[in-house]
């Protein structure tokens, strides 16, 4: 049981951190936030905690940015920013995706296939919400096409982003397992 527990610390932790990281400044769409998905796909052995932790993370971390960095752009308390659904789902489906791919283990080629999945993922459903009721973009599919071609230049910083993220937080965890054997998934089953 005691390993159990070392096993789900380490992995908040490991999320909680990643997730905080936001703050550090960073290109534009430079997130943790799909590599965290991934990650705790791959980790939690409960799909309440792949789907809800990372979620958790994600919004506590959009609680101290939209109240504390920017709040000077929100009038009064901020629980939730515009739109903020699509990204969720986002990191939803990319969970999903995660399970799917990291279903009968992780290995370097996963890891690197999760990323650039993530990012598609993440792309698509952004700017299709971003499109999703514009009155900048036609509600027509030249509009959706349009609004994905813009979202183009961001891509490169969410594609880096799940990158290094994902081999921060897949590495940094393996790496643990070498150095604490008691956190190896093996063990846990």
């Amino acid at each position: 049981m005691k390993k159990i527990h070392l096993h789900f610390t380490i992995v908040c932790v490991f999320i909680i951190l990643a997730a905080f990281s936001r703050m550090i400044p960073h290109m534009h769409n430079f997130s943790p936030l799909g590599a965290i998905a991934l990650f705790g796909a791959a980790h939690f052995r409960k799909s309440w905690q792949v789907f809800l932790i990372p979620i958790a993370a994600t919004w506590l971390s959009d609680l101290f940015i939209n109240n504390v960095i920017y709040a000077q752009f929100y009038p009064e308390f901020t629980w939730f920013y515009s739109g903020f659904y699509w990204q969720y789902a986002a990191y939803i489906l990319i969970a999903a995706f995660g399970l799917l791919l990291y279903k009968r283990g992780v290995s370097g080629g996963k890891i690197l296939g999760g990323a650039i999945g993530s990012g598609v993922i993440f792309f698509l459903i952004s700017n299709f919400g971003c499109w999703m009721g514009s009155t900048f973009y036609p509600q027509n599919f030249s509009g959706l096409m349009s609004c994905m071609a813009a979202g183009i230049p961001f891509y490169k910083g969410t594609l880096l982003g799940d990158l290094v993220y994902a081999s921060a937080l897949f590495g940094g965890f393996a790496f643990l397992q070498m150095k604490l054997p008691a956190l190896k998934t093996a063990d846990l089953d």
